[in-house]
Formats: C-alpha cells, sequence, structure tokens
C-alpha cells in the first residue's frame, strides 16, 4: 500500500500531487523555471503544499475557488447547490479545462464525496507518474522535467 497524503486532495476534485504549482514547487529544477519565466513570477511565489495544508504563503491560498468555498463556508466543491446543478460557472470553466487534459475533477469529487478519498488518492498518486521514469508529473506537463521524456 503506498504512502498517501490527504493534503493532496484538491478542494475541485483535483489531485494537488498533479497540480503545476505544486510539482514546481516540490521538484524544483526546470519545471519551476518554466512557470516562472510562463507568468513572469518569481520562483518564490511558485510554491503550495497541497489544498488541505493551505498557508497564506501558498501560491493557491488567493485560488478563486477556494475563496468562493471559504465564503460559503464549504470544504469541497461537491458541497454547494450549483456543483450538482451544473451551474458555478467558475467550476464548469476549471472542470472543462482539467478534462481537455484527460482529469475529470467533477467525477473525482464524487468519489471524495462517497468517501473514497483514500482510494482516489492511491489511484491518482500511481496514475500521475511518468511512464518512463516513475517520478511524478504535472497534468499539465507535456514532458517529464525529470528525465526528458515526452507525456
Amino acid at each position: 500500500m503506498l504512502m498517501v497524503d490527504g493534503a493532496l486532495v484538491g478542494r475541485c476534485g483535483l489531485y494537488c500531487g498533479a497540480c503545476s504549482i505544486y510539482r514546481a514547487y516540490m521538484d524544483g529544477g526546470e519545471y519551476l523555471e518554466v512557470l516562472a519565466g510562463r507568468w513572469k513570477l518569481p520562483k518564490e511565489k511558485i510554491r503550495c503544499n497541497g489544498c488541505q495544508a493551505f498557508t497564506p504563503d501558498c501560491w493557491g491560498f488567493e485560488c478563486e475557488i477556494k475563496r468562493c468555498l471559504d465564503e460559503k463556508g464549504y470544504d469541497f466543491c461537491f458541497e454547494c447547490g450549483e456543483f450538482e446543478a451544473n451551474s458555478c460557472e467558475r467550476y464548469e470553466k476549471l472542470a472543462a479545462r482539467y478534462l481537455k487534459r484527460g482529469e475529470d475533477v467533477r467525477d473525482s469529487l464524487k468519489g471524495i464525496k462517497a468517501g473514497e478519498t483514500e482510494r482516489w488518492l492511491e489511484e491518482q498518486e500511481k496514475r500521475w507518474c511518468c511512464p518512463s521514469c516513475g517520478k511524478p508529473i504535472s497534468v499539465h506537463a507535456d514532458k517529464c522535467f525529470r528525465c526528458g521524456e515526452s507525456l
């Protein structure tokens, strides 16, 4: 059995271990350089510990989804009636963006809601690894920034 990290349960249904910010912060190196350049940010601003371990210095602390959930007093998007009604424009845009990359965050949230969080975390940890070197990868990366393999 894998050692899953509960801090990586995204409030929107994304596995934080596959998030670009989290991966760049944890892995450093070339991916951190790429994101800092793409977003024109100092590398020190690209940092996150996962959605369940936010601190004020985390990049996602000001995330629109996080702010919305905090304002409503929810921990996850599935707690909001707009999630079930597919009427939250912000969430639907996010879900569509990740679905293009092969990640169904809506389905993930349904599993988390059903109490399958640990199983989901184990599956995600296995899924978001480079097929060549086995190291963690980002959902948005086109190559593994550890071994250089195209994804």
